[in-house]
């Protein structure tokens, strides 16, 4: 069973889509780290390295079930001749985890593209055809995100981004959005120019599907800690603040696509 957690109306549930070692070493991603942050990080998520010594990452998706519907954060590796073959562990298993959840492609009413990075874009359009995994759903993506394609990835935009215009299925926000199942979208920037975030709120507790606004458990302990492969580590650090201490007080569930545990409380 995908581990998932409750909270009030909404289930969200931990999507597997598979798991490798990082392409380079997790002292490059993250040069500025010291010895004592390291030892501390590795004690909080010890499974986030492997025997040889490498950053190993779950790659994994997220979806918010809920009276209202269901709604997908992310779209996982892909197939064996998706966009992240060239350094991911593809084929992913999205589609089977989505099963085991009781979730048909055709049941998602919407879909939460975090940024347009391969590892988060996989599933979205697939076959020789091109067509949207998810037929009935809208593929949400900040305008920024879309403006900066040539810099985050140029390749994206025939593969991806066009399939789902003219499948009339591409919703472009401006910033925070409130969603149809009342799930909201918040802008996150900072590891790319529209980098976006989801979270779920009931009463005192709140959810926040973060994308790589945590790619590693050291940027929980110490946010201020830049990730090499951030566009502006600034803003992301801004971003992570923003996330992990910001109003309002209570429960916090983090829901993290590559830390070895889906789900982290604070």
């Amino acid at each position: 069973m995908s581990p998932s957690i409750q909270v009030g109306p909404y289930t969200v549930i931990a999507l597997a889509d598979g798991e490798g070692p990082f392409f380079s070493s997790r002292s490059e991603a993250f040069p500025g780290a010291t010895g004592e942050q390291w030892a501390a990080a590795d004690r909080l998520d010890p499974g986030a390295l492997d025997t040889d010594g490498r950053w190993w990452l779950q790659f994994r998706a997220f979806a918010i079930r809920s009276d209202q519907g269901v709604t997908l954060v992310d779209a996982g590796i892909g197939p064996a001749d998706g966009p992240a073959a060239s350094w991911a562990p593809v084929p992913g298993a999205l589609p089977a985890s989505l099963a085991a959840a009781g979730v048909e492609p055709s049941d998602v009413d919407t879909v939460v593209l975090t940024h347009l990075h391969t590892d988060h874009v996989g599933w979205a359009v697939v076959g020789e055809q091109a067509q949207p995994f998810f037929p009935n759903a809208a593929y949400v993506l900040q305008q920024a995100e879309l403006d900066a394609i040539e810099q985050v990835n140029p390749q994206l935009r025939s593969s991806v981004i066009d399939p789902l215009r003219k499948a009339g299925q591409l919703r472009l926000l401006d910033g925070d959005t409130p969603l149809r199942g009342g799930e909201r979208v918040v802008a996150t920037p900072g590891h790319t120019p529209g980098h976006q975030s989801v979270l779920v709120a009931s009463g005192r507790e709140r959810v926040a599907v973060t994308g790589d606004l945590l790619v590693h458990a050291i940027q929980l302990l110490h946010p201020e800690v830049a990730y090499a492969h951030e566009m502006d580590p600034e803003r992301a650090r801004a971003s992570r603040r923003q996330v992990l201490h910001g109003p309002p007080a209570g429960t916090l569930h983090l829901a993290t696509p590559h830390l070895t545990e889906p789900f982290i409380t604070r």
